[in-house]
């Protein structure tokens, strides 16, 4: 059973950073993909970034590129998103999830979530 629990969203101005974690636990975590999503008010919950744990290796989708970055820290079992030049349109509750195997985008592919972090963009 893998457990994920999100922090580090909150209110921002625009162009600002923010670096959300998600902290991972659970057993054989080097098997595991895990990935950044986000749903936005009135919309479908939208893959922003993934990374394969045991080497790294990272994807991204097209409207994150750029401007957000994920990374992992082995030694403390923690998934960040380090997230740059912050839109008012980039406020939503973004999630950690975890799964087995190979890479997706597709939220219904991941088994494990996260309960979700606010981020919200606004001067």
């Amino acid at each position: 059973q893998i457990q994920l629990v999100e922090s580090g969203g909150g209110l921002v101005q625009p162009g600002g950073s923010l670096r959300l974690s998600c902290a991972v636990s659970g057993p054989s975590l080097s098997m595991y993909r895990l990935a950044w999503f986000r749903q936005a008010p009135g919309k479908e919950r939208m893959f922003l970034a993934g990374i394969r744990w045991s080497d790294g290796t990272t994807s991204y989708a097209f409207s994150a590129k750029g401007r957000f970055t994920i990374s992992r820290d082995n030694a403390k079992n923690t998934v960040y998103l380090q997230m740059n030049s912050l839109k008012p349109e980039d406020t939503a509750v973004y999630y950690c999830a975890a799964k087995r195997g190979s890479v997706s985008d597709y939220e219904g592919a991941y088994d494990y979530w996260g309960q979700g972090t606010q981020v919200t963009v606004s001067s």
